[in-house]
């Protein structure tokens, strides 16, 4: 297949409120140390705030659980947290999942999250692997639990990303995919009630299952599945959400990449010679598919080319276009779309649909960390061929004045613990006992 460079600024598949995180990433917490009235140096100590915030998840208050994973999730979105998960593996793994069994809705986003930026954190290994088995279960369960799209949305995430760093076999990867089809296209039976999903809920599992599929051998796949994912993806492209016609056309998108469409027009070609009814089934098949990659070709041309109707916002409307646009033209001419994002001062290059789908997935699910985590994650510098030049050094006790700011901005939920975690130490240290997590200071209030 051809490349051809795409410069569209507003490109639909990258485009997201972080456009600014390729200069710098927006983490809290960047140093161990920190200036105080320019002279004096305050140690502030990670390992005992994580520490806490773990312990707080066994607690029986919610609100409680909640603001521990939301500490978590910063430290780990600041920093890769490899000692302090060396240490705490298993204890943040089981009591997250006790969370997705039990919290509500806000509780079971935040430990799905945490799970997902804890499988990126240990990288492919026995600890991933760990992960995605532990987790399977719990998460399918979560699916049946209630319909919030949000919560789903999490959980969707969740069993993406751990799939996609432990699933060391094909049929554990297709398994997550199965999961998450069935919300969306379930096979119905005699005592199988179907809810509707959402758009929301569509858009987030089609973005999930696509994710997955980037990283399939469409040869070990069965035409028969390939056939009703790809007509159940051209019906969403005459749906009215443009959120998931975009989802669509990223998922159709990955699948002509793979070639899968002409492998099954070929298939029902050459099963012509059998016997007659052998035959006819196959040239209706063949008919059929031929049908269908026509009537797709269509629709992308139509939806590239889309007049903005009325209460459209322009800027969905243009990410729309852009995307069918590049769509039809790797249909029509065989380009995939290049991309190049700046990752501090380097390149992060993409040149398949693929790799586009991979980074789209993985910056919304790492928001304005994303940077920060590519300059400093091997595996994600793995998964894209990416290999900074300079890299930010670990544990220096440099810090420039933009990151003392973000460090002492009053509305970061790691300040906020900080400076209640230093309140109890010194209040401890003059004979008082009080409480026992400092992020929970406040509560009892409630």
């Amino acid at each position: 297949m051809g490349k051809r460079k795409t410069q569209r600024k507003n490109a639909a598949i990258l485009d997201s409120d972080d456009d600014n995180s390729s200069e710098s990433s927006s983490s809290t917490m960047r140093s161990d140390r920190m200036s105080v009235s320019g002279t004096e140096e305050v140690e502030f100590n990670k390992d005992s705030l994580l520490d806490e915030a773990v312990d707080a998840l066994y607690e029986k208050r919610g609100s409680t659980r909640e603001k521990a994973l939301a500490v978590i999730i910063e430290a780990f979105n600041s920093n890769l947290q490899h000692q302090f998960v060396e240490k705490k593996f298993a204890t943040l793994l089981h009591q997250c999942l006790n969370s997705i069994k039990k919290g509500s809705s806000k509780e079971i986003s935040l430990a799905s999250h945490t799970i997902g930026m804890l499988a990126l954190t240990v990288g492919p290994g026995d600890n991933a692997r760990e992960i995605l088995e532990e987790s399977i279960t719990p998460l399918s369960q979560g699916f049946k639990s209630g319909s919030k799209s949000s919560k789903i949305a999490s959980l969707l995430e969740c069993l993406a990303i751990i799939s996609f760093v432990g699933g060391n076999d094909p049929e554990e990867t297709e398994k997550s995919m199965q999961i998450m089809w069935q919300l969306v296209h379930p096979k119905l039976g005699s005592n199988v009630i179907t809810v509707k999903p959402s758009a929301a809920v569509i858009t987030a599992v089609v973005s999930a299952w696509s994710f997955l599929l980037t990283t399939m051998d469409g040869r070990r796949l069965s035409p028969k599945l390939w056939q009703e994912s790809i007509t159940y993806l051209s019906s969403l492209l005459d749906k009215d959400d443009r959120s998931v016609r975009i989802a669509a056309g990223e998922a159709l998108a990955v699948i002509f990449e793979m070639g899968s469409l002409e492998k099954f027009v070929a298939e029902a070609k050459g099963s012509n010679d059998g016997s007659v009814s052998e035959g006819n089934k196959s040239k209706g098949g063949f008919s059929h598919i031929q049908g269908l990659k026509g009537k797709i070709l269509n629709q992308v041309r139509d939806l590239s080319v889309e007049a903005g109707g009325k209460g459209s916002a322009k800027k969905d409307l243009n990410n729309q276009r852009n995307l069918f646009k590049d769509i039809l033209e790797f249909l029509e001419d065989g380009y995939c779309p290049e991309t190049s994002m700046k990752i501090g001062g380097d390149s992060l290059q993409t040149s398949t649909w693929s790799q586009l789908i991979q980074l789209s997935f993985l910056r919304r699910f790492l928001s304005g960390d994303f940077t920060k985590h590519m300059q400093e994650n091997e595996f994600l510098q793995e998964v894209f061929g990416f290999s900074p030049k300079r890299r930010n050094l670990l544990g220096s006790e440099h810090i420039s004045n933009s990151e003392k700011r973000m460090y002492k901005s009053p509305n970061s939920v790691l300040n906020k613990a900080r400076t209640q975690l230093l309140n109890k130490q010194r209040i401890l240290s003059e004979g008082r006992n009080v409480g026992h997590f400092a992020v929970n200071v406040g509560d009892e209030d409630s």
